[in-house]
């Protein structure tokens, strides 16, 4: 679920050397919580505390990530290509800039499509 963060939430946000971290490593793929947490040395519960703010002020994407094996897992991929902070007659403004092509954006039934059709 994506909702609105005000300013200061979403500066201090950013500002949160794990959350920073968590970006970074979501920009070049989609990555598990286990993931993110060894990639920046981190605990798992640090990594999820950040991750739902992250997906609550709409910065990272989810899906989950079906296994025929084993429990199923979500990942997450970084939203937004560029943050943009500006002052503007004495008020802070934020503006985010959407990534193109997210390769986590598509549905359940058009992945399920995606890959039916490349068997046939």
């Amino acid at each position: 679920m994506r909702k609105e963060c005000d300013h200061a939430a979403l500066l201090d946000l950013i500002g949160d050397k794990y959350a920073r971290a968590i970006l970074r490593q979501t920009s070049r793929r989609p990555m598990s919580v286990a993931a993110l947490a060894a990639a920046i040395d981190a605990s798992p519960p640090t990594v999820y505390r950040r991750v739902d703010d992250l997906v609550d002020c709409g910065l990272l994407a989810e899906q989950t990530e079906f296994v025929d094996d084993g429990p199923n897992f979500s990942v997450y991929a970084t939203r937004i290509e560029e943050i943009t902070v500006g002052v503007v007659d004495g008020q802070l403004t934020v503006r985010l800039t959407d990534r193109e092509n997210l390769p986590i954006d598509e549905t359940t039934a058009e992945r399920f499509q995606r890959l039916y059709e490349a068997l046939g």
